[in-house]
């Protein structure tokens, strides 16, 4: 479930819903990736300040660990750091950086880093430069590893495993020449199973321009079938390793990875990661660095030192129309008038009464989860749970960059 400011509220509705069809919180399996610090430095869809959702996170984390053993909580995401501009390098580290937060956020609440560790995942970019991928793929790998072992005391080698999903970068395609896209998205889906990723997502060759067609949806997937059927790229684990190129290159991305780890930490008032991330959102330096890197990509595309073919090279004046998929205003105003006939149906003085319940649980220490989920068993939406943790925890303004 790719949500993350109201991924709380998200569970507690799937949850509810399989609730009401028979199932026990036991039986549930998924993914949520309720990752609200790269909220904060890259894609900019927060709720609340950061404080109030990390504490959302936390009860999360510790709900299920107590309650949804087989739910993971957590997918901690870069590729919207990378889709706002960051190198290689940034991507890694900021992702690295926020995961690292969470274990610490596990461990303030007395868990068990071997346990919850485990159901831990990550969601990288797979971009166009062929080996600076794979070996930011390996890199993370190893530094997640050693960090957990070293830092965090993790024991079991399970718990020291990096899961992780990529998908082919977004940003890298073109309007111009848009058939060119198959070919980047193919290199890129290569590398991200060299690189060895666990699942994949390939981009269609018009999402630079609207919501996939179906033929471009399915031109994405067999690219994605044909690697998989066809090449047999899938039949050894690492299979780059011991290159020259690919190990210096994987060396090159670990340490530029643990310098910037070195400069956030320098930023901590207290020494821990989250105390450097925290502050780094505070002052603005994430949105500093990624939009220093985006302006510099910029820059050598306007110089053609960065070529890029039917942009800046190769081009062509007689391109034909691409069509696109083109979604009805009839889909908004048919979801509006559900929504109206839903709220008039239901029994208002108890929704009401539940979301009081939730404002007085959220000014406490209480877990929110059990009281969110009994917001959604009295049929309040979506908008009216956070409204209501809004009149508690407030809103947030990111710094303006000077």
């Amino acid at each position: 479930m790719t949500i993350n400011g109201p991924a709380v509220v998200l569970f507690a509705m799937y949850a509810v819903a399989a609730e009401r069809q028979g199932f026990g919180l036991d039986q549930l399996g998924g993914t949520l990736q309720t990752d609200i610090h790269k909220e904060y430095i890259a894609q900019k869809e927060w709720l609340f300040p950061p404080q109030p959702h990390l504490r959302l996170i936390g009860d999360l984390i510790a709900f299920t660990a107590e309650h949804a053993p087989r739910y993971h909580p957590l997918s901690v995401s870069g590729y919207h750091i990378r889709e706002a501009g960051s190198t290689a390098a940034q991507e890694l580290a900021f992702t690295l950086a926020a995961g690292f937060s969470y274990v610490e956020l596990g461990l303030s609440r007395g868990l068990d880093v071997n346990l919850f560790a485990q159901r831990f995942s990550f969601f990288f970019d797979a971009h166009i430069d062929f080996f600076e991928e794979i070996g930011k793929f390996r890199a993370a790998r190893r530094i997640w590893a050693r960090w957990l072992r070293d830092r965090y005391g993790v024991t079991l080698d399970r718990a020291l495993l990096l899961r992780f999903h990529t998908q082919t970068a977004g940003v890298s395609l073109t309007a111009q020449q848009p058939d060119n896209n198959v070919v980047r998205t193919a290199v890129e889906a290569l590398a991200a199973v060299l690189g060895g990723t666990q699942s994949l997502h390939t981009n269609a060759l018009d999402e630079v321009l609207a919501l996939p067609s179906d033929h471009a949806a399915r031109v994405a997937l067999r690219t994605q079938q044909v690697l998989a059927e066809e090449t047999g790229v899938t039949a050894t684990i690492d299979p780059l390793g011991g290159s020259w190129f690919v190990e210096w290159m994987t060396d090159r991305v670990e340490a530029d990875t643990e310098d910037y780890f070195r400069r956030i930490l320098e930023q901590s008032p207290d020494g821990t990661v989250t105390g450097g991330l925290l502050r780094g959102i505070e002052t603005g330096w994430f949105l500093g660095e990624i939009a220093d890197a985006a302006f510099r990509y910029q820059q050598q595309l306007e110089k053609g030192s960065k070529r890029i073919v039917g942009v800046n090279v190769h081009q062509a004046d007689d391109e034909d129309e691409l069509e696109i998929l083109r979604i009805s205003a009839e889909v908004e105003r048919a979801q509006s008038a559900r929504l109206a006939s839903f709220r008039a149906a239901r029994d208002g003085a108890a929704t009401g009464a539940a979301l009081d319940r939730l404002r007085t649980a959220a000014r406490s220490d209480d877990n929110l989860v059990p009281v969110i989920m009994d917001a959604v068993r009295a049929d309040a939406t979506l908008g009216e749970i956070c409204g209501a943790l809004k009149d508690v925890f407030g809103t947030y303004r990111e710094p303006p960059r000077i």
